[in-house]
């Protein structure tokens, strides 16, 4: 909910690889030994080979964002002010005069939301108090009436019973107020003789409200013991006593039952809409239930940001749904500028290194800042995969220099690890051809053209060129569902150092003038291709200044 120090997420690109999850661990654990509150994220599923890292050094899964829009619990403040269904309209009343609140919940005795209650319900039931209400059906005791008009039980009886009859002012003659007394009504009287008092006992009354401390004799209140007739001394007048009266009719019988309402993860999108058609000044947030908050109009036209810091990317099609509606604080990468605009000047820091995470340990020692054994793991599996194990042609001396600092601390034999960790992550396993299509698949814009390119990495490429007609029918779905023109599939092969291309869509011609093969069929075979930043993309995005639009 609102309030508090917002935390930063530090959140790597969709179809997360262990690159984008290992930097965005590795550099919010740099943010928050600097005091700043980091918490690292993902915007996707993690795959095997990220899994085996995160397992081996028992670290968590970072947190997972569907998307950044704003949501109620980014503008609902926390609300303190509730009252509950059989609390007085007195009660009410207090509450809303110390708090100054226009609107107020109302919940059960097990803290579950059961209504809202304004000042207009208020008001209105102000106006009914013109005359005095019946309060047979409004469920009414006794101890509230007493607690109301201050009252001091000269006569005492079960306080926790309901009131059942009506309440009449004994302000005419003794004949025309008996005339109008019924059996169970509660009397407000003053100062009268013992002799009318009685008369009215014998009417059958419940209840005898004596007001403004007026004297009563002892033998009307032996007779009120014998017929069990409540007797309370009030230092108020009579119509004040009405009044007070009127007001112990429980707030359930005012408050607006099944009240509209939020709950925390609700677009703000969505909820504008609602409240333009009702138009209340504040509305409920609920979660199971309970109330968590409460949002008004006014909160949702400017909702605060999410802030975030981006890493291992840097380009919008590869950035969390709703990126348009944070703000950002910071990019770390090590891929080519794409185009993200920020609305203020940010920090940046991007390098021709094979891995985000090579950055990100070399910042925490620029900064002496410690790096602990899993943390130091971790940033290393990210450029064992990046790199693939040192055989990329995007790795540097700086990636591998790096990398062996980061074994020594965290205690493993780079070789023996980085081979278990990358065979973890290679074939298909239980992948369907959705998810192999769709593996760590990234957007770019090259040309005119909007291109996905997937990646996966085996040990036998003919594993996946074994159910390769399944995976071109999801591509073609994928380009018409994602609206963009090419999907590729990098199925790079480990062992050989080689990566079948397979791709759906068009214009095919931009494959085949890229890589100078021929790109009728479903595949190509590219010898010596392993990355797909360094040898894919720069080739496409070359190409397409060559050939004629389609």
């Amino acid at each position: 909910m609102k309030g508090g120090n917002k935390p930063v997420y530090v959140i790597g690109h969709r179809n997360p690889d262990t690159d984008s999850i290992c930097s965005a661990i590795g550099y919010a654990h740099l943010k928050q030994a600097l005091g700043e509150n980091a918490v690292p994220a993902r915007c996707g599923k993690i795959n095997n080979e990220t899994k085996y890292a995160l397992e081996y050094f028992k670290v968590e899964q970072p947190l997972l964002l569907t998307d950044l829009y704003p949501r109620v619990k980014d503008v609902a403040l926390e609300c303190k002010t509730v009252v509950r269904q059989h609390d007085t309209l007195r009660h009410l009343g207090e509450v809303m005069r110390k708090s100054e609140l226009q609107s107020v919940p109302v919940t059960d005795s097990n803290g579950d939301l059961v209504g809202i209650v304004t000042v207009s319900d208020l008001a209105k039931r102000y106006f009914l108090e013109l005359g005095l209400q019946s309060l047979v059906d409004m469920r009414v005791r006794y101890r509230d009436i007493i607690q109301a008009t201050d009252g001091k039980v000269l006569v005492s009886g079960d306080e926790n019973a309901f009131i059942e009859g009506n309440i009449v002012i004994a302000a005419g003659s003794a004949f025309s107020t008996i005339s109008i007394l019924n059996k169970k009504d509660i009397v407000l009287v003053g100062d009268r003789s013992s002799e009318t008092l009685l008369k009215f006992l014998d009417c059958g009354i419940a209840c005898l409200v004596v007001t403004q401390n007026s004297r009563i004799a002892p033998e009307v209140l032996e007779e009120a013991e014998k017929r069990g007739v409540f007797v309370l001394l009030t230092p108020y007048d009579a119509y004040t006593v009405g009044r007070l009266i009127n007001q112990c009719v429980p707030i359930r019988r005012i408050m607006k039952s099944n009240p509209v309402c939020f709950r925390p993860m609700d677009l703000l999108s969505d909820i504008k809409g609602v409240m333009d058609e009702h138009r209340y000044r504040s509305y409920p947030v609920v979660e199971n239930n309970k109330l968590v908050g409460i949002v008004s109009a006014d909160e949702i036209m400017l909702p605060e940001r999410e802030k975030v810091i981006l890493v291992d990317h840097n380009e919008r099609g590869q950035a969390i749904e709703g990126i348009e509606d944070a703000k950002i604080m910071e990019i770390i990468d090590h891929h080519r500028l794409g185009g993200i605009q920020t609305s203020e000047p940010i920090y940046t820091h991007q390098e021709p290194v094979g891995c985000t995470c090579t950055i990100v340990a070399n910042m925490h020692w620029h900064r002496d800042v410690e790096i602990p054994p899993s943390i130091a793991g971790l940033l290393l599996s990210a450029i064992i995969s990046d790199t693939v194990l040192f055989k990329s042609p995007t790795c540097t001396p700086y990636d591998k220099k790096t990398a062996e600092r980061l074994a020594d601390i965290a205690g493993v034999n780079l070789k023996e690890y980085g081979l278990a960790m990358l065979r973890a992550g290679a074939g298909i396993g239980d992948k369907t051809p959705a998810e192999i299509a769709k593996n760590d698949m990234k957007e770019f814009k090259i040309g005119d053209y909007k291109v996905l390119v997937a990646q996966i990495s085996v040990m036998s490429p003919q594993e996946v060129l074994d159910i390769e007609d399944d995976i071109i029918a999801f591509m073609k779905e994928n380009i018409e569902r994602e609206g963009v023109d090419l999907h590729l599939l990098l199925v790079t092969d480990i062992l050989e150092e080689a990566t079948t291309m397979i791709y759906a869509g068009s214009p095919r011609t931009l494959i085949g003038e890229a890589f100078k093969k021929d790109a009728s069929g479903n595949h190509i075979y590219l010898p010596g291709v392993m990355s797909r930043k360094k040898q894919v993309i720069p080739p496409l995005s070359e190409a397409v200044k060559r050939i004629k639009p389609q």
